[in-house]
């Protein structure tokens, strides 16, 4: 069966920029696969700015997502499986959806299990010609779940301005 993520996101991004607001996504950095500038990730996460003024070249396939965005003034090809996004949301109001953490494919980890369980908690968010930090915090809540003994907690999103 085909998964719905990437017809959610792609549904999500197009009634975000109907209206009027920023869409922004949270991406997994360590997910594998993802190609996007390390150098803005903040523990195991990346927040960017998917504004159609912000981006070119955006194609949202089934499988994979890939636009051009600038760094620092530097334009950047990102790619990235829509397995990989963590949330989508509108920058002035948090509306949005948030997506639980999807396992990664054990074919792509290459020895690489014990680096990649790191739980992402903060973003940098990737603006049109520059990058502008804003803490956005991912917190637990105080709930856990009722599987078997687990202890894992979901996250949750929280802008700090």
């Amino acid at each position: 069966m085909i998964s719905n993520k990437p017809y959610i996101i792609r549904a999500m991004y197009e009634w975000i920029v109907d209206n009027g607001w920023t869409p922004h996504l949270q991406v997994d950095a360590n997910y594998p696969g993802v190609n996007v500038p390390q150098e803005f990730v903040q523990e195991g996460v990346i927040v960017l700015n998917m504004a159609p003024s912000a981006i070119v070249n955006l194609s949202m396939d089934n499988s994979w997502f890939t636009f051009k965005a600038r760094f620092n003034g530097v334009e950047t090809t990102l790619g990235f499986a829509p397995e990989a996004v963590l949330a989508i949301f509108a920058r002035e109001n948090g509306q949005g959806m948030p997506f639980p953490p999807e396992p990664y494919p054990e074919e792509l980890l290459g020895g690489k299990e014990e680096v990649l369980k790191e739980e992402p908690t903060l973003s940098a968010v990737a603006d049109s010609g520059s990058v502008q930090k804003k803490e956005v915090v991912a917190s637990k809540d105080a709930e856990t779940t009722k599987k078997k003994g687990s202890k894992k907690k979901r996250p949750t999103l929280t802008v700090v301005k």
